[in-house]
């Protein structure tokens, strides 16, 4: 066959009027997948011709497998044999479907009930139409140009002029279509056709055409980000590929893993092909070698400088380093969030940072400058002498939608000893006797509750051994037996015995019993109200109201009785319908859409513990099916972002969904000039997953160093549990390509946090965890043990040193 012909098959398909007027009528630009041939560059000459001539934007990538193999194009049909090389398949986005073109079979297609029938090759059973352009005959026997986008399940025909069709009864002349048994969605078909070394050049062709489309989206990177965005776009073009078939005959010949290359993609796959080159060259001339390794002069060398593994992998360190500090040892930082118990424990910075925390997280929805300043304070003095470096995350609240304040309760505190099942006390409830503004208890001290006296004359008169009396707020008469005395900062404090049950409220007048009388009066002072909350069992009905004292009042009079909470977020009130599901506090609680007005919604509980489940306030709401549009930035968030530009290393920033929301940012912070402040985004929504490629490549115009959070628990709920390891390894996989450093967090080792003994699925948790650069613990009673743990855990995932207890079977090995 003469290597004319093909050339002269896609000349005529350029030529056909009816093509470039379809193409101007539905496409705005046009990917060609083409197939390897000698007569490229002539192919290519073709379609660029065609291009300036008709104003389209061409995409070049290969194709190895054709589904056609007789030449038709709008009814002319081409002489002589026909060959892949003259084959040219265009795309376009249209109707949400893919627009091919190709040379089609010569043949009449009746289209009935999604399926496909040849009239004239008598197939003996029908195939799923993918996708099909034609023309119908209209009324005057004349082709009237239309371009159809067709599922395996419907038939739909779109005309010029935008109406459908749905009559199965129409003829139809094929003017191009695809065939598809699998229903394959592109036109990257890596089929059985070619050896392994032509198909990971097309894909390395393939990675790099991606990188020319995309080039002027690259250039507005910033130079610190523009090799690792265009890596992105390497690895986003390799996933957009069926390469299953491709991994399996590459792993059986141990000669590259796909699923490792996510950090250098180019580099990898030059180093597969220059091997597979070596290797083909050895197989056919095994004289020509040079120290091994086959000498093929004539081999195109892949190898590009810009994106060697070595270069990749030092620019991933550099991106980790520059936002989160150089990791100690190798190992994954340690992230640790704290609030106002921070302030009350003067040690308590100092003990995370000791016990190996190296970043200190704030929530900037709780609190206020004023209790950020001085946990950033002491972190910053406890940092510098323990000579440990400590830096600092602020998280901006962003558009969470959250349980309103709840009414606070009384000012009371239970103490309880310890009973059996039947009632007898086993141990007695450990009591802190300490002066107003004394602190916390010391450390070796665990006291069940905490108690301040106003009156330092009472508390100095005090010895072991003495009992102190009071009245609780119920009116019972109770003691305290005085049991150790302990040296703190502001005098003395006291650990003492309660053996029954009693209830102290601030006033509480306590005072030690002589002989004769009452001596040494003190008061107590200083008692937390108690925490509000409503309990929620299934089938209850749940109130949502605006945080309005005013729509309140109006409101209380339609469901008397019925529990309620606020939300003063009006996205929540303008988003949801009826039968649309609700979630509480990270999913523990779910219920379904009742009933909507301006101020009020009606939730029914749907699951909730088998007791009931606490809802308390600032406790998150989700609504996963609703469509919600939040704002980028919140006014709080710009408000606190001056704070946190100030004071802070990195600013997280929360519920990003889309480019938009990175726009807004990259406003606000060229604004105020930072370009040295960290930035983490928080992905925590489907929108945020869908759309992480992009809004990573928008936040690279940034100068500022980059990085993702994986916020598991809103992403949970919105994603649902059981997709949640999927979307994490997503979203590894993803940053990896980026060199993106990743913070794992939500619910890290929290049994251990919470109760001081963790699961056995959280110490896998912690493992799967090491590959981020850093992970997260949430706050708890026990989280400096989580800290030791965690950090022992990390540390033993670094240790390359055989195990005593296993080196014998390392040596037993020998001897087989």
């Amino acid at each position: 066959m003469r290597s004319s012909q093909p050339l002269e098959v896609l000349r005529n398909v350029l030529d056909c009027p009816l093509f470039a007027e379809t193409l101007s009528c539905r496409c705005r630009s046009v990917q060609l997948h083409l197939a390897q041939s000698s007569i490229m560059p002539q192919i290519i000459w073709h379609l660029s011709v065609f291009s300036a001539s008709h104003k389209f934007h061409f995409l070049f990538s290969p194709i190895f497998e054709l589904p056609v193999n007789t030449p038709s194009f709008w009814g002319q049909n081409f002489q002589g044999p026909y060959t892949t090389e003259a084959a040219v398949l265009a795309s376009s986005n249209l109707h949400d479907k893919s627009l091919y073109i190709s040379c089609g079979l010569d043949a009449k297609i009746l289209v009935s009930g999604g399926k496909i029938v040849q009239a004239q090759r008598r197939l003996k059973r029908a195939l799923p139409l993918t996708s099909i352009v034609s023309a119908i005959r209209n009324g005057n026997d004349e082709p009237e140009r239309t371009v159809g986008a067709y599922a395996a399940d419907q038939s739909l025909i779109t005309s010029k002029n935008g109406r459908k069709s749905n009559d199965p009864a129409k003829e139809i002349v094929a003017s191009s279509l695809y065939l598809s048994e699998d229903h394959l969605q592109n036109a990257q078909v890596l089929g059985n056709q070619g050896n392994l070394l032509d198909k990971l050049k097309a894909v390395h062709m393939h990675a790099l055409a991606m990188e020319q489309w995309n080039a002027s989206r690259l250039k507005l990177c910033h130079r610190r980000h523009a090799t690792s965005a265009a890596n992105l776009i390497h690895y986003l073009a390799l996933r957009s590929l069926d390469v299953d078939q491709l991994k399996d005959d590459l792993s059986s010949v141990g000669l590259l893993n796909l699923e490792t290359i996510n950090p250098y993609v180019i580099a990898s796959l030059s180093a597969g092909i220059q091997m597979l080159e070596n290797l083909k060259s050895s197989s056919l001339d095994g004289d020509e070698r040079v120290d091994g390794i086959a000498n093929d002069k004539s081999s195109k060398n892949y190898s590009n400088s810009k994106f060697t593994i070595g270069m990749m992998t030092n620019r991933a360190n550099s991106n980790r380093d520059i936002l989160i500090g150089p990791p100690q040892d190798e190992r994954t930082h340690i992230m640790v969030t704290v609030g106002e118990e921070a302030i009350a424990n003067e040690t308590f910075i100092n003990d995370i940072i000791k016990t190996g925390a190296t970043i200190i997280r704030i929530n900037c929805a709780h609190g206020d400058p004023s209790v950020w300043s001085e946990i950033i304070r002491r972190a910053k003095v406890n940092s510098q002498m323990l000579e440990k470096s400590c830096r600092i995350l602020m998280d901006l609240a962003g558009p969470k939608l959250r349980t309103g304040r709840m009414k606070a309760g009384p000012c009371v505190m239970k103490i309880s000893p310890k009973k059996s099942a039947i009632g007898n006390v086993i141990n007695s409830a450990q009591v802190w006797l300490a002066p107003e503004g004394a602190g916390p208890p010391p450390a070796h001290v665990s006291p069940d509750v905490v108690l301040y006296v106003d009156s330092k004359e009472f508390l100095t008169k005090l010895e072991v051994g003495d009992t102190v009396r009071f009245s609780d707020a119920r009116g019972k008469q109770r003691s305290l037996m005085i049991s150790k005395k302990f040296p703190v900062f502001t005098g003395v404090g006291f650990m003492a015995d309660c053996t029954k049950t009693a209830y102290v409220q601030t006033g509480t007048e306590l005072y030690i019993k002589g002989n004769k009388k009452k001596s040494s009066i003190g008061f107590v002072v200083d008692v937390p109200p108690t925490e509000s909350f409503i309990r929620l069992k299934v089938g209850d009905l749940l109130v949502i109201t605006r945080d309005s004292s005013n729509e309140q009042q109006q409101s209380t009079s339609s469901m008397v009785g019925t529990p309620r909470i606020t939300c003063s977020s009006g996205y929540l009130f303008d988003s949801v319908k009826p039968g649309e599901p609700i979630a509480f506090d990270d999913g523990k609680i779910w219920g379904v859409i009742k009933g909507t007005s301006i101020s009020e919604i009606v939730v029914s509980i749907t699951y909730a513990g088998p007791r009931g489940t606490k809802l308390g306030p600032e406790k998150s709401i989700n609504i996963p099916e609703s469509k919600i549009q939040y704002e980028g930035l919140t006014s709080k968030d710009i408000m606190d972002l001056d704070f946190v530009a100030t004071n802070a290393d990195i600013v997280g920033i929360s519920f990003v969904r889309d480019a938009h929301d990175i726009v807004v940012l990259r406003q606000e912070l060229e604004k105020r000039k930072l370009k040295h402040l960290g930035i983490v985004l928080k992905i925590e929504t489907k929108d945020g997953v869908k759309n992480l490629p992009i809004m990573l490549l928008e936040a690279m115009k940034l100068p500022n160093p980059l990085g993702v959070m994986i916020a598991r628990g809103d992403l949970a709920v919105e994603c649902g549990w059981e997709m949640m390891a999927d979307i994490q390894e997503q979203i590894l996989s993803i940053c990896n390509a980026a060199h993106v450093p990743v913070i794992w967090a939500t619910q890290v080792l929290e049994s251990l946090v919470k109760t001081g003994v963790p699961t056995r699925a959280e110490i896998t948790d912690v493992a799967c965890g090491r590959r981020a650069s850093c992970i997260m613990l949430n706050k708890g009673k026990h989280i400096l043990e989580a800290i030791a743990t965690l950090d022992t855990i990390l540390k033993n995932s670094r240790s390359t040193k055989v195990k005593p207890e296993v080196r014998h079977l390392v040596l037993s090995n020998h001897l087989f």
